[in-house]
């Protein structure tokens, strides 16, 4: 397809979506896909159809920036750069996560430690209003307010039609380093002498108290080998038994979403017998996100816990810490959580980039974001929320600061106090005035569709 029939196509749907919008009331996006894990009030309003804005506009390898729809899967973004030799600066784990998603919540990945987060490495962005307009957002233009808002507002000041989003040039393969600790201080301080360091990628994983594993990567031309993860073997588990690896940069980037991470193991897809049934193209975070959606419609492990005599809450949290305070972050996370493995990624927010009203990192300060994603058993009942209360509460007075993807608790005045009720009041007042969309608060922790 030509680029001005690309263009003529999505100036043709964003101006039906703009039609849709003005005339609709108590609205919310029809997609196909959402990576939030929380439960939401049934929607009874206006559905606005958006499944076909998954389209790659534009990419120019000179000005390294690529154009694509908001609703546009990162894997769909990521082959048709890779065909021009480039990659997002920042792909988040899973492939089913939308770049639009990605900006109005929280991307993430094993490059944030040089280029941010995703939504630092926006240039700019068109906004689909709650009256219908569709206005473009930069860092410098007269609505760099709504710019430096949308991260973290999950739709509650509008919805993003066009993200243009700064690229780097790739290699053909990754090499990974694992290097492996029987003491947190000695992990984190590693840690920050890596994010000093040459490599391109930089995570690491918490298997046990004394068992942290710290993985480099780095592009280079040529490899001895290319390892697969994406059937038979496990890429989590190769970071125990592996000093070094190769893996094709496209198999790098989508290292975790064949097992969700780890947690493809909660669905016995595991087992090798399992896995050889589901076959390679269920191994992926969409075939489990169909699985997740349709066991909290029917609540099966809800009543099998019930039955169980136990009581499980979902604690599903990502949560930054600056690195000085990571060690002591994770110790409270061995002594209440006790959820294992944990996810270990290196932030560095980008000079210049921000600041980003709603999700405020500390220019200068390298933070660590903790990924835990389980249920906490025990046999005493809690009250609702508990564990993620205890969460929230230490993430607060550590300085750090949540992800709102998932479940939130916080009271209305513990929620403002983190996230700057003042900026997006003023945001709310000039691009939803009518409040036609819901409030960030009542959509986050209210559970409002």
């Amino acid at each position: 397809m030509s680029g001005t029939a690309v263009q003529t196509g999505y100036a043709e749907r964003t101006a039906r979506l703009s039609r849709g919008m003005r005339t609709a009331s108590d609205v919310r996006l029809r997609k196909s896909t959402s990576n939030l894990f929380r439960d939401r009030a049934r929607h009874t309003g206006t559905a606005l159809d958006c499944a076909d804005f998954q389209h790659v506009l534009d990419i120019d390898t000179e000005g390294a920036w690529v154009d694509a729809e908001g609703m546009t899967p990162y894997d769909v973004l990521l082959e048709a750069t890779l065909a021009r030799g480039t990659m997002p600066c920042v792909v988040p784990q899973l492939r089913s996560i939308t770049i639009g998603g990605a900006l109005a919540g929280v991307g993430i990945e094993s490059s944030s430690f040089r280029y941010g987060l995703v939504h630092e490495t926006v240039r700019e962005v068109d906004v689909l209003l709650a009256d219908g307009d569709v206005v473009t957002c930069t860092p410098d233009n007269e609505h760099r307010d709504l710019f430096h808002g949308l991260a973290n507002s999950y739709g509650t000041l509008g919805y993003a039609l066009r993200v243009r989003a700064a690229t780097r040039p790739v290699q053909p393969f990754v090499r990974l380093t694992h290097r492996r600790f029987d003491d947190a201080d000695a992990f984190f301080a590693a840690l920050r002498v890596a994010c000093e360091g040459d490599f391109d990628f930089l995570d690491g994983v918490v298997f046990a108290p004394r068992e942290l594993v710290l993985t480099g990567a780095s592009f280079v031309p040529e490899a001895p080998y290319a390892s697969d993860y994406s059937y038979e073997h496990i890429y989590y588990r190769s970071l125990r038994e592996r000093d070094t690896d190769y893996l094709a940069t496209r198999d790098y980037l989508w290292r975790w979403d064949t097992d969700w991470f780890w947690c493809s193991k909660n669905l016995f897809a595991q087992n090798p017998l399992v896995r050889r049934l589901l076959g390679r193209e269920r191994l992926n975070s969409r075939f489990y996100q169909r699985v997740m959606r349709w066991n909290s419609r029917w609540r099966v492990t809800h009543a099998l816990t019930r039955l169980s005599g136990r009581h499980r809450e979902s604690v599903i949290q990502d949560v930054d810490l600056p690195l000085a305070n990571a060690a002591e972050f994770l110790d409270f996370l061995h002594r209440e959580i006790g959820i294992l493995p944990i996810w270990v990624c290196p932030i560095r927010p980008l000079p210049g980039a921000g600041p980003f009203v709603l999700y405020p990192l500390h220019p200068g300060t390298t933070y660590v974001n903790f990924g835990f994603w389980d249920t906490v058993s025990s046999r005493e009942r809690h009250p609702p929320g508990h564990f993620n209360r205890l969460v929230e509460a230490r993430v607060e007075a550590l300085g750090g600061i949540k992800s709102l993807y998932s479940e939130s608790y916080y009271t209305r005045q513990a929620f403002w106090r983190n996230f700057d009720y003042g900026a997006y009041s003023a945001l709310k007042q000039r691009y939803d005035p009518a409040g036609k969309l819901p409030g960030l608060y009542e959509k986050c922790v209210g559970r409002s569709a």
